[in-house]
């Protein structure tokens, strides 16, 4: 089997993604969990779509339902390229802390190198934070006006889609927390901060809409 990054995440069977996650390689680990996380979020949402697209009941939303599918596509993908993302910038990391230190002039390049390394670990989270924070409001509008027998589908897209940001702000965090660039440190925290604005909010009115989809129905 060759590396998770030379078979694309994406692309590995599920328990083969999980047996790697489980083992004692470092990576994929966290980081890539959280975007993939983020991507069966969009894909649940699609799912959603799908089975709303075609149907006669729901023709007066078809067109808005294939445009979210759209979007839920297009983050399904970027939330898997950013798992594979994630693996190289860790792997980056480690390559930096690995360099000689021996000399003055060495451990000068090498705190350099591990600089840049921890800044660049630090993107795919923050794209996969933003990507799955896009996804949550896509599984409200699902929840709302989609197939309705589908709905706790759209309602456990919500709930993976919170998780992915959460996820990918630790990984955020985590990154930040060596980073001697204050400047950068402060505006990802003011981005982690945007993410994080009506979270919350937004998934208790997903909750509100599956509950009301799913009070059963009692007949006279």
């Amino acid at each position: 089997m060759g590396s998770p990054v030379e078979q694309r995440l994406g692309e590995l069977a599920t328990q083969d993604l999980l047996n790697i996650l489980a083992s004692s390689a470092p990576s994929p680990g966290g980081g890539a969990a959280a975007s993939l996380v983020g991507a069966m979020a969009a894909g649940l949402v699609s799912m959603v779509c799908n089975l709303t697209i075609g149907r006669p009941r729901y023709a007066s939303v078809e067109a808005a339902m294939r445009v979210i599918l759209g979007e839920a596509e297009a983050l399904r993908l970027e939330l898997t390229r950013l798992a594979e993302d994630d693996v190289r910038a860790f792997t980056g990391v480690g390559a930096a802390y690995r360099l000689p230190r021996d000399t003055e002039a060495a451990r000068e390049a090498r705190q350099n190198a591990i600089q840049l390394a921890l800044r660049d670990a630090s993107l795919p989270p923050l794209a996969s934070m933003v990507a799955a924070r896009q996804v949550l409001p896509l599984s409200l509008k699902v929840a709302a006006h989609g197939n309705v027998n589908v709905v706790s589908d759209a309602g456990v897209a919500g709930e993976l889609a919170a998780a992915g940001v959460r996820a990918s702000i630790v990984n955020v965090r985590a990154n930040l927390t060596n980073l001697k660039d204050a400047e950068y440190v402060l505006e990802s925290r003011r981005r982690i901060a945007l993410a994080e604005e009506s979270l919350a909010d937004d998934l208790n009115r997903l909750a509100a809409i599956v509950r009301a989809k799913l009070t059963p129905r009692t007949t006279a």
